[in-house]
């Protein structure tokens, strides 16, 4: 399937490690939203990642794989690899290296592959702990971060990433207005209606993944009525 992401508005995130059952991925599927991105940063390997495409799959939508490093990085079956960078962090493995290992050791098709330029903000999260990323920054350091992504480095998509907790608004308002170039996605405590129309004012994509297994499929067809 060739996909559009550029017109995306809401985006669900399912992490390989955690299960849904049938019934519940055809709600998923079947919500409204525009795209389901595969993505987890603890436990993901290439069978689990495997299984939880075969079962969402089947249905009309965009798949996309969002890897946590080289191990996780499957292109059959789906439709696009959304590859991020972490910004934020002192540890250049996670900028770059991982990057140079995985395409020494592959045959890339670039036209499936979508540069993310991550600003991590939450010291709690995984990926905040995996990466080290230097979270306590104030608003003008993260829009600073997010200039250089959008028109130093011309990512296509620059995303902030709460994972797990709701981010601080005035910040991603701040952001939305240096990110002009590509798109601004983000992620991070959206699970209900309210926060989704918050955050969806500034950022061109919001992405829900928790909402799905601590709220349940109705929390998450609330927050895809509230930005479309």
């Amino acid at each position: 399937m060739k996909i559009d992401w550029k017109k995306w508005r809401h985006v669900t995130k399912l992490d390989p490690d955690k299960v849904v059952n049938s019934a519940e991925a055809e709600e998923i599927a079947t919500s409204g939203t525009d795209a389901l991105m595969l993505s987890g940063t603890l436990n993901v390997t290439k069978e689990n990642l495997s299984e939880l495409i075969a079962q969402v799959r089947e249905y009309d939508l965009p798949v996309v794989v969002e890897p946590a490093g080289p191990e996780a990085v499957i292109l059959e079956g789906v439709d696009g690899l959304f590859v991020p960078s972490v910004l934020n962090t002192p540890e250049m493995i996670w900028m770059v290296g991982k990057h140079q290992y995985w395409v020494k050791h592959n045959t890339i098709d670039w036209d499936m592959v979508v540069p993310e330029a991550y600003i991590v903000l939450n010291p709690a999260s995984s990926v905040g702990k995996v990466t080290r990323a230097i979270c306590d920054l104030p608003a003008e350091d993260v829009v600073a971060y997010a200039e250089v992504a959008d028109h130093y480095f011309r990512f296509p998509v620059t995303y902030i990433e709460y994972s797990g907790i709701y981010g601080d608004p005035e910040i991603v308002s701040a952001v939305s207005g240096v990110v002009t170039e590509g798109r601004l996605f983000y992620g991070g405590g959206i699970n209900n209606a309210e926060k989704a129309a918050e955050m969806g004012q500034y950022a061109d994509a919001i992405v829900v993944g928790n909402a799905v297994y601590d709220d349940g499929v109705n929390a998450l067809k609330a927050t895809v009525r509230a930005v479309k």
